[in-house]
């Protein structure tokens, strides 16, 4: 049998689309490493760890990585240093930035480390804009203006490459919009960040705000002006308001290893670059993503939920015998590709993992047999599959493989029946 994709999958997410992911090409910007670690559950990985995160970001094709804060302290400034210096002696393909508040000593430090390395950081000078925020802090738009003034001019006089970011952007009046981002641009920023800081956004808020920013205030400036979405997930909404900008037409999107971050954290980087992959919008091999999520993971001392999307430990174990049943059959046809999606909708070869099928109460004696083969097991012995499928029926959750391994042993040790 000759496979056709197209033919065994109708694909209802490609019918009326409006957007062509296949010619999508937006850029990613990986915030694990800063606005990942303001997360209060997590750990600041060692330095080392943190090197080898960038190095698998360059293999996930990952285009920029926000490195730090060095204003925050001693560790930050030196951390900072060192992920830059990273950068440069091994040539990552990197693009770094590193977060500023609007202050001078916020921004001095950054320029430090780019003369002492050589390397030009975009500076990612940040200030609240939502009305909220102004009236709890007695802010006036005036004053806002001052600080960014001050903090973009220094930093373009000092040759750096400046991101101006407004935080609490989706929920920010659209005159101060105009005010804060049309003079950041015009003291010389070439890159602005919308920012959903508290996880407000809608999709349909965020197509709104994005037009509104590209349209009244981006082309009117007539700047080469790139535009960057940074979003959360405390309504559950990150990765659904990360695919509405790009939809909407922003440069780059900003992410964290397993979603890290303030509250209930950030967009997935590593989700992100799953779909991205599925409809064509990646063209990076993604096989090292497992070992950057658990890297992340561990460094940063945040366990994989086994639930969590592709990467927990359930995404890819089945031990119910119908489904069990359907990726045995399709494997005998001698088909890996039908195999890896009978019964998932993402194909765990293309991220460096597999298919698992495991006994459990819910099992059929299908599950038992194979299980059986792939340990070297005979399971052609009928007596040993129903021992095993039997104690299984006993049980109310999957059997380790330990426990198994028992069983079979308890079989074979019984007397020979006459």
């Amino acid at each position: 049998m000759t496979m056709d994709e197209r033919e065994l999958i109708h694909d209802w997410n490609s019918i009326d689309a409006a957007f062509d992911w296949r010619a999508c090409r937006v850029e990613l910007d990986d915030e694990t490493l800063r606005d990942g670690l303001q997360c209060p559950s997590v750990t600041d990985p060692s330095i080392d760890d943190k090197r080898a995160l960038l190095r698998l970001m360059v293999e996930l094709g990952i285009d920029a990585v926000d490195i730090g804060l060095p204003g925050a302290g001693p560790r930050a400034r030196a951390d900072t240093l060192a992920l830059a210096r990273e950068i440069v002696d091994a040539r990552l393909p990197l693009s770094p930035n590193c977060a500023a508040r609007t202050v001078l000593s916020d921004v001095e430090p950054v320029v430090e480390i780019a003369h002492a390395t050589g390397l030009a950081i975009e500076t990612a000078t940040f200030i609240g804009s939502s009305p909220i925020r102004q009236y709890a802090e007695d802010w006036t738009l005036d004053r806002l203006l001052r600080a960014s003034a001050e903090a973009v001019t220094f930093a373009v006089r000092e040759g750096m490459p400046v991101m101006f970011v407004t935080k609490d952007t989706t929920r920010a009046a659209p005159d101060t919009l105009k005010a804060l981002y049309g003079n950041a641009v015009r003291w010389g920023a070439r890159r602005l960040c919308l920012a959903d800081t508290v996880g407000h956004a809608t999709p349909d808020g965020v197509r709104a705000l994005v037009r509104f920013v590209r349209d009244e205030i981006i082309a009117p400036s007539g700047e080469a002006v790139k535009l960057d979405w940074h979003g959360h997930r405390d309504r559950g909404l990150g990765l659904a308001n990360c695919f509405a900008a790009i939809e909407a037409g922003v440069d780059r999107v900003h992410g964290t290893a397993l979603g890290i971050g303030e509250r209930v954290g950030n967009t997935e980087m590593d989700l992100l670059l799953i779909n991205l992959r599925l409809l064509g919008a990646h063209p990076h091999e993604l096989s090292r993503l497992p070992e950057y999520s658990r890297l992340a993971s561990r460094a940063c001392g945040v366990p994989i939920p086994p639930s969590y999307p592709v990467l927990g430990d359930d995404a890819f174990r089945t031990g119910t015998g119908v489904h069990a049943a359907a990726i045995i059959k399709a494997r005998r046809k001698g088909h890996a590709w039908l195999a890896d999606r009978i019964y998932s909708g993402v194909p765990a070869g293309d991220f460096g993992l597999a298919q698992r099928i495991e006994i459990s109460h819910v099992s059929g004696l299908s599950n038992v047999k194979y299980w059986l083969e792939e340990h070297g097991h005979d399971a052609s012995d009928a007596g040993l599959c129903q021992h095993v499928f039997e104690a299984a029926k006993r049980v109310s959750r999957v059997l380790s493989d330990v426990e198994i391994e028992t069983l079979v042993s308890a079989y074979r040790s019984q007397p020979a029946r006459a």
